[in-house]
């Protein structure tokens, strides 16, 4: 098979079948409400490895032959295409080798050893990664399974444009995450055969925006190798086969920057109590930020995937909670004298404040010898509530400054 029609899509559907998890696709009231669309999230982060990317593996191993699957499989990943095609080759007795970059987050790292493949760390990028995974697919003889660029893993990507046909029959608009284009070729085939009148909209990080280049170049070009947190969308060459369908049934691509994504990751797990990762939280991100309009149409945006390391998300909720007001490190310069400290506690503990950390320093800050410092780390109700206890040290004397 070489090309990607609504004819494939419908077979892939049939052959992967209840191997694959019907993910939710329900209206969120508070996001309606936040970008004035009626907007549904369809959570392919809730699949059994957290990500779409499962469908198309599983297409793709289904559709092997007999000596294809003897040979063993491999792939490159940067951690939810192998963790799909781990899974599901086990399950069938198929041996499978992954090639994963270096800076690949560990959770995805030990999940893909976890269900049985054999894990090579190799490269800075996912580029530097499939072109060791080529080199050893032809070294040993195996079978190269592509995360984007194949027509039964397209296929299989697509079957999620199927079921929001069903889910969601009034559909007007989807807005879905771009790392080589897989999954936004086949969600856009499946609609647009059905339905020409739905707008697709196709997200890419700010950094790595190259399915944007390829189509501005008629042709897929290779573009710097930049960090961003959509990890999973982080690729620098768009694929041969999905750059034609996109720029077929592709409406508009926009760009999001890393702050946006975290934002988006933030008000996910807070708002909807559900967990994305940044690439499965960057067509979120487009919305909120207003990057396309559109004009209240029925929208379903694709969190694609849950697989984040929990020390990024750790520091994603920090630097959240400061952007709110409702993380705040003060400054204080108190008179070196005893009873200071507690007139301070005093005006917090007053004002409802609550004390994280404290760090205590005499040697540094240019003060003087009568004088010392103490940053404050302090829990906050937003920015209303910093307004209030700003104004209340003032008035207790106290000479501050914030921290960003």
């Amino acid at each position: 098979m070489d090309s990607v029609t609504l004819a494939s899509i419908e077979a892939a559907r049939v052959r992967i079948g209840d191997a694959i998890h019907l993910s939710p696709c329900q209206l969120s009231h508070h996001l309606s409400e936040l970008t004035g669309l009626p907007l549904h999230l369809k959570l392919e982060n809730l699949q059994r490895t957290g990500s779409f990317k499962e469908r198309g593996a599983l297409n793709k191993l289904l559709t092997l032959s007999k000596v294809e699957r003897d040979r063993g499989v491999i792939a490159a990943s940067a951690g939810n295409h192998a963790q799909g095609v781990a899974f599901h080759a086990a399950a069938r007795g198929i041996r499978a080798q992954i090639v994963m970059p270096l800076a690949t987050p560990q959770i995805k790292v030990a999940a893909t050893r976890s269900y049985g493949a054999e894990v090579i760390l190799h490269g800075a990028s996912y580029d530097e990664a499939c072109e060791e995974a080529l080199r050893r697919c032809a070294l040993e003889d195996r079978t190269f399974i592509h995360p984007f660029d194949d027509a039964e893993v397209i296929s299989g990507q697509g079957t999620i444009g199927l079921e929001l046909l069903e889910q969601v029959p009034d559909i007007e608009a989807v807005v879905v995450p771009i790392g080589g284009g897989g999954l936004i070729s086949g969600i856009a085939c499946a609609l647009k055969e059905t339905n020409p009148k739905i707008r697709v909209i196709g997200v890419e990080p700010e950094k790595l925006p190259s399915m944007l280049r390829a189509r501005e170049n008629g042709a897929p070009i290779t573009i710097a190798a930049e960090a961003t947190i959509a990890d999973g969308i982080a690729v620098r060459r768009a694929g041969d086969l999905t750059l034609p369908l996109v720029s077929r049934y592709v409406d508009e691509i926009v760009s999001v920057d890393d702050e946006e994504i975290a934002s988006a990751i933030l008000l996910l797990l807070e708002q909807e109590k559900t967990l994305a990762e940044g690439a499965g939280a960057a067509a979120l991100a487009a919305v909120v930020q207003a990057k396309t309009n559109l004009r209240h149409r029925r929208t379903v945006v694709l969190v694609c995937g849950g697989n984040i390391d929990v020390t990024l998300l750790a520091k994603i909720i920090e630097r959240g909670l400061v952007k709110d007001g409702r993380l705040l490190r003060v400054r204080v310069y108190l008179q070196d004298r005893p009873g200071a400290l507690l007139s301070l506690t005093k005006i917090l503990a007053h004002e409802r404040a609550n004390i994280v950390e404290t760090l205590h320093n005499r040697a540094y800050y240019g003060v003087s010898l009568s004088e010392t410092v103490i940053d404050v780390t302090l829990e906050t109700r937003g920015a209303s509530h910093i307004t209030a206890l700003s104004h209340a040290l003032r008035e207790g004397g106290f000479r501050f400054e914030r921290i960003q």
